[in-house]
This record gives structure tokens, sequence and C-alpha cells, in this order.
């Protein structure tokens, strides 16, 4: 293998294992949060920095299967979680 190849190959490594552990590590806080909207119930679960962030991005998550369309999906964002549920990691 070419030495520039290799060097290459372990830039990159390099460079995947900081990416890798900057995002890991800013996912301090999981969530987990239940939405009923139109008579349907879904759970999600979701990490984030804070619980507060955690807990949007577990409820949009949950909304993604129970509504259709934007304007559903903005209305069941803005619905308050049923049973939600933080810990820290």
């Amino acid at each position: 293998m070419k030495r520039g190849t290799l060097i290459t190959i372990i830039l990159a490594a390099i460079f995947a294992g900081i990416l890798l552990y900057s995002t890991l590590s800013a996912q301090q806080v999981e969530c987990s949060a239940c939405v009923t909207f139109n008579g349907e119930t879904n759970c999600a679960t979701a990490s984030a920095e804070t619980a507060e962030a955690a807990t949007k991005q577990a409820v949009t998550t949950a909304c993604g299967t129970i509504s259709k369309g934007m304007d559903e999906s903005i209305r069941c964002a803005n619905t308050p979680p049923t049973r939600p549920q933080c810990r820290n990691r």
C-alpha cells in the first residue's frame, strides 16, 4: 500500500473517531415520551444534551407515525406528552 493512501486512511479514521465521540458525548440525557393524538397513542425515546430537547425530539418521533401531513405533524408535536421519563446517560 502506498504511503499516501495509508496516511489518508489513518486521517479518515481519526476524523471519524472524533466525529463519533463528539456526537455521542453531546447526548447526555435520554427521554421517553408517549403522545396521544387523534385517538392513537405512540411512544418514542430520544437523547439530547438537555431533558427538554430530548423530550421534544421523543415527541416529534412519536408523532411521526400517528400524524399525516405537515399540519397534523405540527399539531401533534405541540401536544403535551404523557408519561415523559428522562434519565442521565
